[in-house]
């Protein structure tokens, strides 16, 4: 059994992998961290391996509790991966992105494929049908496009995310939901048509705390997954076995 721990920027995700079904999933805070991986343990012993992808929330201690019950590989930017690494500053990669290429790679290894992580910032993230990762975009994701909006302003207040009944606002809330909802609804579907207009065949993978919430608002043939780059996780820890 494998061990997955993503450590975002919100929270921290785990879950546990037989071969490449997962029978265990769970989400919390930093300060939880010893306590769940404790519980995971206990409930399942033969786990041999983990893999720990963190932006930064995790320190030496927090890592070095997990290596107390199985291999763990922390994943960097000189891990191996099973895709052709071609983005010019490898180094800057960051860890999830690795991860989301690594997902698109072994979900279809000899197509185009675009993932899009809508989380705290919207990551677009693209392999080709030659098994290359060439890179893609970085954009602020819908909290941080509210929270924005009432810190760089006197006045406007912070929102959390809601269907908008129309496109046009009127009020200062409907406003700030249609400028925000609306706004990353047109960014991704543009962004995912300047794909298609170069790559054939392209498939496109939703993930991330969001892809439910935009997967309806998106006019591309698009899969929702919500859980991708902890498959990809997966995937990357099996590849660093052999």
């Amino acid at each position: 059994m494998n061990l997955i721990i993503d450590a975002g920027n919100s929270l921290i995700k785990i879950s546990v992998f037989r071969e490449k079904i997962e029978i265990y999933h769970d989400q919390f805070a930093l300060s939880e961290f010893v306590m769940h991986i404790k519980q995971v343990f206990d409930a399942y012993p033969d786990i041999t391996d983990g893999i720990i992808s963190s932006v930064g929330m995790l320190d030496k201690k927090d890592m070095a509790v997990v290596s107390l019950f199985c291999d763990v590989h922390l994943l960097t930017n000189q891990t191996k991966t099973p895709f052709k690494n071609s983005y010019a500053t490898p180094e800057t990669l960051g860890v999830d992105r690795v991860a989301l290429a690594t997902a698109a790679f072994c979900h279809n290894p000899s197509g185009n494929t675009l993932v899009v992580d809508a989380g705290t910032c919207i990551t677009y993230d693209m392999v080709n049908d030659y098994g290359e990762y060439i890179g893609g975009a970085i954009s602020p994701g819908i909290h941080m496009r509210y929270k924005a909006l009432h810190q760089q302003t006197a006045k406007l207040p912070l929102l959390e995310k809601e269907d908008i009944i129309d496109f046009i606002g009127n009020s200062t809330n409907t406003s700030i939901h249609s400028g925000v909802v609306n706004g990353v609804t047109a960014e991704l579907n543009g962004i995912i048509e300047q794909y298609n207009q170069r790559f054939n065949n392209l498939t496109v993978i939703l993930t991330g705390g969001d892809a439910l919430f935009l997967s309806k608002r998106t006019k591309n043939t698009i899969f929702a997954n919500p859980k991708f780059l902890l498959e990809g996780l997966n995937c990357l820890l099996e590849y660093n076995k052999k």
